[in-house]
């Protein structure tokens, strides 16, 4: 069914008393951002309705259903076949379908659509239990489009999968009528109203089974992993109606109905584990040894053909081996998994001597060192962003999954390789999981003029040809049929499996209002229609390939953009004005949702395949579009210069603050800052209870000469220098005593930097896109560090982490030693400290610059060792408070921190690393945040003195 031209005035109508306004989206920037998914196709939908109930799905497809309005439904978008993309409503999970429940000391678990894979899997690891499927993509996919795309994975197989590991389904049909497997009244009343459909389903399951050749062709195509098409094997897999209604649903690309929650039984996660890389000399040889390895307890066996160790060759990090080896080796990346150590080490000679007859090229031996088997693992994941990274820009990368016959994967490795040379993709490369025969082949390909698409139409052609009919094999393994495989399901399944799908379809979904043309499609050139541009927009961003991973730590996912939805945009707007066309509007919208809202912390850097900062096209943008007026430059510089006399000012106005609190009290000065601010569009700070007084005093001591202990330097960041504790804040003592306090309890001198108010890292000057200036005040910092540490003779300890990264990124003299307060704690302190730990709760927030610094876990560590109980909040990845947005933009840090509240509720106080990050956590939090030396100083004590021997 294609989209009507509009959507029917009635629908409209009754969607709007349905969903609030601001969660109904029809404006050309947010129709644009949720028109791309991680597929290389482009739907712009209609009408995008952010759910967040039960309650508004039944209600949406009672009036689709009953208008015959096409709706797609959009867990995370990290479909790679265009499931998820809709040219008339798209309706995306909000916020509140993240329940979940553990079931049988984690041996089940029920789980809402809206849960990340990799979430589910934390809550699992304290009983040593994981969900089944494990996609490449788990810390970004929800499990509603893990299940609806019966995705697998490394380790999964097909004995693990969403089908395989299903205990229970709840479901909202077409008609918007619920059903819960789990639930024996709701299935009664689903008897009562759908006994028809119940009686036609087992009806289909009965001939099914009854005709031998299809339901032996059913039962040898899933013995293979395969995801193309319906899941068929419900049919011959189950008699009761329900159990095959449910696994129908697996796999189903939400084609058939809404997948409210699922019951899903657990699998064990063995905490031993150890990897080995072997290489062969050619594929066939490589190819030979996967069978013995099926029969052996491996948990993974990956493979790697030359191309795609050749893309990761030259990386950072990589051995240098794998540059030597030779024109045409093909590697097997092994992993096994046990329950304890003697166990493993039993398990990987019983590995090694079943293939130790195989002729090898070259062998890395089994590791259970974490160091050696991320390595190995980082050459498999970095093989798939390796080729987004060296694409031509304007094309798209394009990743296919295909299924052969074990017995006959090296025949299907070569033809593979045989078409790419034919269609002339030389870049393309094959990797996979052996074990399954599932191959993945990465391409890059572009659609911008018509012999570029006929090349690709030509390509498919024969793969469609040479993996369905000449190797009997599966055309998706595990990505979903999408609209790219959908014309080819008749090809593969032939044509009385096709029609018992489309009576599935028909029968599920009468009015074929659920998700139009993926799965299942009448027209055979779908897959070469709504092909996805990707125009040229800035060289920060050109190689993203929209992918999605960034999405889950952006503070503003939700709010306005995420990171993946900032390119997206950017990149129709640039393309629109080489066309000719107005982008007013478009760029009176991004001013706000793209850049205001962004914190520019780098997160999404982290999670990004390709290692993009969005963060970076924003700051560069802000600079670019809103210019930087000469006056604006001049007292920039003014500022580099009279630096000190700014912090002066800063302690000024929170003395006004102060002021105006002891005199119109928390409740009327709240209120009247918001309106000043509101009124302002930010330019004057909203105050709030968790705003800081001003430091009363800076009192800096001279270091003794003969002092005998050893020196640290103590850079006070200009946050720590002007700020003191909130008002409310039961601790009233400032950082910088505190942090003296800790450092001396430990036995250091500290000292300062002359001229320490003048100082600073540069941030505040770069967040402004002033980055000459702050690189001047950046250098002015660290050559008053290098005079103060004696020419880097003792450590640097900086209070604040955002500014610690400041001054370590790039750091080019070798001398100094900057540290932030957990690496210094952790490297310092700990051997000269014992522990006693609160029993009291506290709450852990990491930063963005922690994490960058790496230090992440290590500040995690340090805080148990203060607290018998350490609580991190699930999904705050960022607090979003940004330096000064937290004041100017307070939405963003109220949005990124909604769920802080409820998350501490059992925490009397929360740590951190930035004083101003903490304003905003003591804000939406309810306790009060503080740096982390609060914690270590109050529950440590100077080790005492070994005796003299």
């Amino acid at each position: 069914m294609n989209a009507p031209a509009s959507l029917p005035n009635d629908f409209l109508a009754a969607v709007e008393q349905l969903i609030p306004a601001e969660r109904r989206f029809d404006d050309p920037l947010s129709t644009l951002a949720f028109g791309t998914d991680a597929s290389f196709y482009r739907l712009i939908p209609k009408l995008v309705v952010r759910v967040e109930s039960e309650a508004e799905v039944v209600g949406l497809l009672k009036l689709a259903h009953a208008q015959q309005v096409p709706v797609t439904f959009r867990a995370a978008g990290t479909s790679l076949s265009g499931q998820a993309i809709s040219d008339s409503v798209l309706i995306v999970l909000g916020d509140n379908w993240n329940g979940r429940e553990i079931r049988n000391e984690g041996e089940q678990i029920r789980l809402q659509p809206g849960v990340i894979g990799a979430n589910a899997n934390a809550i699992l690891a304290p009983f040593q239990r994981k969900i089944g499927p494990d996609p490449a993509s788990i810390n970004a996919a929800k499990i509603g489009g893990i299940v609806a795309n019966n995705a697998s994975g490394m380790c999964c197989g097909t004995a693990q999968n969403s089908y395989r590991t299903l205990a229970g389904l709840r479901l909202v049909m077409a008609d918007g009528t619920v059903v819960d497997s789990e639930d024996a009244t709701s299935v009664q009343a689903f008897r009562k109203s759908h006994g028809a459909l119940l009686d036609q389903l087992a009806e289909l399951g009965r001939t099914t089974r009854a005709n031998a050749e299809l339901a032996a062709k059913i039962r040898h195509k899933y013995r293979l992993k395969n995801t193309t098409g319906f899941s068929l094997n419900a049919l011959v897999d189950y008699d009761e109606p329900l159990d095959i209604l449910n696994h129908l649903m697996v796999g189903s690309e939400g084609t058939l109905g809404f997948i409210s929650a699922v019951t899903y039984d657990t699998v064990p996660d063995h905490p031993h584990k150890g990897s080995a890389l072997v290489v062969f000399a050619d594929v066939e040889t490589c190819c030979l040894a996967v069978p013995v390895l099926k029969q052996q307890p491996v948990s993974a066996v990956e493979l790697l053909d030359r191309r795609s160790l050749r893309s990761v060759e030259n990386k950072a990090g990589m051995p240098a081996w794998v540059k030597a080896l030779s024109a045409d080796a093909c590697a097997l990346l092994i992993e096994s998994r046990a329950a304890s150590e003697s166990l493993l080490h039993e398990q990987i000679d019983l590995i090694m001597t079943s293939i130790g007859h195989f002729p090898v090229e070259k062998q890395v031996d089994f590791s259970e060192d974490p160091v050696i088997y991320n390595q190995l693992w980082k050459i498999r994941k970095d093989t798939f962003p390796a080729v987004g990274a060296v694409r031509q820009t304007g094309t798209t990368v394009i990743i296919e999954d295909v299924t052969f016959p074990i017995e006959r994967l090296a025949e299907g490795v070569n033809r593979l390789i045989q078409l790419f040379e034919k269609h002339a993709y030389s870049e393309a490369i094959l990797f996979g999981h052996a074990l399954e025969g599932n191959l993945h082949f990465v391409f890059t390909q572009g659609f911008d003029d018509p012999q570029q698409v006929a090349r690709y139409e030509a390509f498919m052609q024969d793969v469609t040809q040479l993996v369905a009919v000449e190797f009997g094999g599966a055309l998706k393994a595990e990505h979903g049929t999408g609209r790219n495989m959908a014309p080819f399901v008749e090809l593969e399944w032939g044509a009385e499996a096709y029609q018992l799908m489309w009576q599935i379809k028909r029968l599920l979904d009468p009015r074929g209002i659920l998700n139009p043309d993926v799965v299942l499609s009448d027209d055979p050139q779908i897959h070469l229609k709504h092909l996805k541009p990707m125009p040229a927009a800035d060289e920060i961003v050109d190689k993203c390939i929209e992918c999605g991973f960034c999405e889950p730590v952006c503070p503003s996912n939700g709010l306005t953009l995420t990171p993946r939805q900032r390119i997206v945009v950017w990149r129709d707007i640039q393309a629109k004005k080489r066309a000719g066309i107005d982008t007013t509007e478009l760029e009176r919208l991004y001013d706000y949702h793209g850049l205001e809202t962004c914190a520019a912390t780098g997160l999404c850097a982290q999670r990004c395949p390709v290692g993009i900062n969005t963060g970076e096209l924003v700051r560069e943008l802000v600079r670019k579009l809103r210019g930087h007026r000469a006056d604006n430059t001049r007292m920039a510089n003014w500022l580099v210069d009279h630096f000190g006399t700014a912090v002066q000012g800063t302690r000024f106005m929170l003395h006004v603050a102060n002021g105006a609190h002891l005199m119109l009290g928390t409740r009327l000065l709240s209120k009247t800052s918001e309106a000043l601010s509101n009124a302002s569009k930010g330019r004057v700070p909203q105050w709030t209870p968790a705003t800081p007084q001003p430091l009363q005093r800076l009192h800096l001591p001279k270091p003794q000469v003969q002092d005998e202990r050893p020196r640290v330097v103590y850079l006070a960041a200009c946050v720590s220098r002007a700020m003191g504790p909130a008002a409310r804040d039961q601790e009233q003592q400032p950082l910088l005593d505190i942090t003296r306090l800790l450092l001396e309890k430990a036995g250091y001198q500290v000292v300062f930097p002359e001229n320490l108010n003048s100082l600073c890292c540069g941030q505040p000057f770069a967040s402004k896109g002033y980055a000459e200036q702050a690189e001047r005040k950046r250098q002015q910092t660290l050559d008053a560090l290098l005079v103060a540490s004696r020419g880097g003779l003792d450590p640097i300890y900086c209070d604040t982490s955002p500014c610690t990264l400041r001054l370590v990124q790039d750091l080019a003299d070798e001398r100094l030693q900057v540290f932030d307060p957990v690496r210094f704690i952790r490297t310092h302190l700990l051997d000269r400290l014992e522990f006693e730990p609160q029993q009291t709760p506290v709450a852990v927030h990491v930063t963005c610059s922690t994490q960058h610094l790496g230090e992440a876990q290590a500040l995690i560590d340090i805080a148990r060792r203060c607290a018998s109980q350490v609580v991190i909040p699930e999904g705050i990845h960022c607090c979003g408070f940004a330096g000064d947005k937290g004041f100017t933009t307070p939405e963003l840090n109220a949005h990124a921190l909604r769920s802080l509240n409820d998350a501490v509720q059992v925490c009397s106080e929360g740590i951190s690393t930035s004083r101003t990050c903490e304003i905003g956590l003591s804000r939406h939090g309810g306790i009060d945040y503080h740096g982390l030396v609060y914690l270590v100083n109050r529950n440590s004590r100077a080790k005492a003195a070994a005796a003299p021997g």
